[in-house]
This record gives structure tokens, sequence and C-alpha cells, in this order.
């Protein structure tokens, strides 16, 4: 556990999360309101099931965030050609930020490239389908069942999901089976929270729509990515310092190879000096933005 902490302090992961939080809101979200708007009605509602679902969105936000959704032909008539590449643009700095805290926790160098700003746009469309999945499974069973079957659904293809977010993050440098771990740790991390925010997360809402009017409403959305960014640094910690854990836990975490990198991959880079708080609450450098 302590181990898992100082990564998490050597990656900065209070500038982290707060700067993937902020890069969700602004570029993350957006980007897919724009895509929904050109996928039919049912692929369109499914994906609005999930993302409200998980936000935890009752009342009068609901009714708001639908109207998003729902004014698809308002959406594609405003973003025309040149909105489609800035959309591009957005998904792929959400992507880049979102690579930089997974190669950070594993230790792994830097680099970019034209295959990487593909694999930006796969994973973008990945989790469209997964989105859409989801919200399918919830409108095909309806309340009741329907909900216990969501969240079994949700439970089973985050773990898939965030299995190959952190492979493609990696860019394949990390074996796949080590990576598992990241997978499993960050769906559980994210479906407990999202299960949790149906409870603070309405009244959250309600209270800053009444106090600030629109703006509140996008202060909590603000939180619940600080939230879940946060989710997802603590797995992709958690997993990198389980893969080199000399105990059970590593010998299950690598499988039979002990090796953790692909065959092809580079070195891992050097562990830093013993990381503090202070260095996790540093603003970021011009090097890290």
């Amino acid at each position: 556990m302590w181990q898992v902490w100082e990564r998490m302090l050597e990656i900065e992961f209070v500038d982290r999360s707060v700067a993937l939080a902020a890069k969700a809101f602004v570029s993350f979200f957006p980007v897919v309101i724009v895509v929904a708007a050109f996928m039919p009605h049912g692929i369109r509602m499914s994906i609005f099931t999930t993302v409200t679902t998980r936000l935890g969105v009752h009342g009068k936000s609901l009714a708001t965030a639908k109207q998003a959704f729902a004014t698809s032909n308002s959406v594609r008539r405003a973003t025309g050609v040149l909105g489609l590449i800035f959309t591009a643009f957005y998904a792929n700095s959400f992507y880049t930020a979102l690579q930089r805290v997974y190669l950070r926790a594993w230790r792994r160098p830097p680099g970019a490239g034209v295959a990487n700003h593909a694999r930006g746009l796969l994973w973008m469309a990945v989790l469209l389908a997964f989105f859409a999945v989801v919200g399918g499974v919830r409108q095909l069973f309806g309340p009741g069942l329907g909900t216990l079957v969501f969240v079994l659904a949700s439970f089973a293809t985050s773990i898939v999901f965030w299995w190959l977010t952190a492979w493609l993050m990696l860019r394949g440098d990390v074996r796949r089976r080590v990576v598992l771990a990241s997978g499993v740790l960050t769906g559980i991390a994210l479906t407990v929270y999202a299960a949790t925010a149906t409870l603070w997360m309405p009244n959250t809402v309600t209270r800053n729509q009444n106090q600030f009017g629109f703006f509140g409403v996008s202060l909590a959305l603000v939180t619940w990515f600080s939230g879940a960014a946060l989710c997802i640094l603590v797995g992709a910690c958690a997993a990198a310092v389980c893969a080199d854990d000399p105990g059970p836990i590593g010998r299950l975490a690598r499988g039979s190879s002990p090796s953790v990198l692909a065959p092809e991959a580079a070195p891992a880079l050097p562990a830093p000096s013993r990381p503090r708080l202070a260095d996790a609450l540093r603003m970021p450098s011009q090097d890290d933005t």
C-alpha cells in the first residue's frame, strides 16, 4: 500500500488528476456530444443513458443533458467540416493527457507519432462503443432487473475496456497479461465510484444549479471528473506496483514470464529519488504541458 502511495506521489497525482478532469470537461465531453449527434437515434440514446447514469444526473439537469443529445440536427448543422477537425483534435488532446498518466505510472519513456494519434482515435471509438453497449443493455431490460443487468454488464465491460486502454496507452510496451491488473483495478474503482455518484451527485447538481445556474452544473461535472480521474490514477499506479512486486502478487500479475515488458520494448525509466507530497502538489512545468 505504501508503495502505491509513493508511486502516486511520483506522478504528481494531485496535478495529474486536476489536469485530466479539466481535459475531460473541455475536450472529452464535447467530443461525446458531437460524435453522438452523427449516430443513429438508438445508439445516441444508449450513449446518453450510460453517460447520465454514471454521472448520477437526475431531475432538471437530466432534462438539460438530454437536450444536448436529442437535438442532433442542430449539433450537426453547427459542427461542419471544421468542427469535425477540431473534434478529432480535442479527442486526441484528452487521449494524450490520459496517456501521460499511464506512461508516468509505469515509468515508460515519452514518445509520440502518427501511430499514437491513430491509437487516440481508436480509443475514442472503442469508448463510444462501450457507452453504446452498456446503455443498450439498460434500455433493453428496463428498470428492476435491468438495473442489475446494467451493473453487471457495466462492470464486465469496464474491466475489458480499461484493460485495452492501459495496453493502448502504454503503446504495447507492457505485456497484455500484466496490464490486465490495471483493467481490473480501474474497472472496479470506477464502477464503485459511479454507483456512489447516484447518492451524492443529484444533490450536488441541484444545489450548484440553484446557486450558480448552468455554470453550477459545469462545476458539478468537473467535481465528478476529478473523482473519476483519481480512480484512474490509483488503478494505473497500483497495477504498476503489483507488476513489479517480487512476491505472489507480482507472480500472479506477470504469469509464467518474469518480464513485465514486451520483448521489443525499451527498458523502463529509472525510479526517481524518494518522492514527497510537496512534489505531488507542485505546479506543472513547461515539459509537462
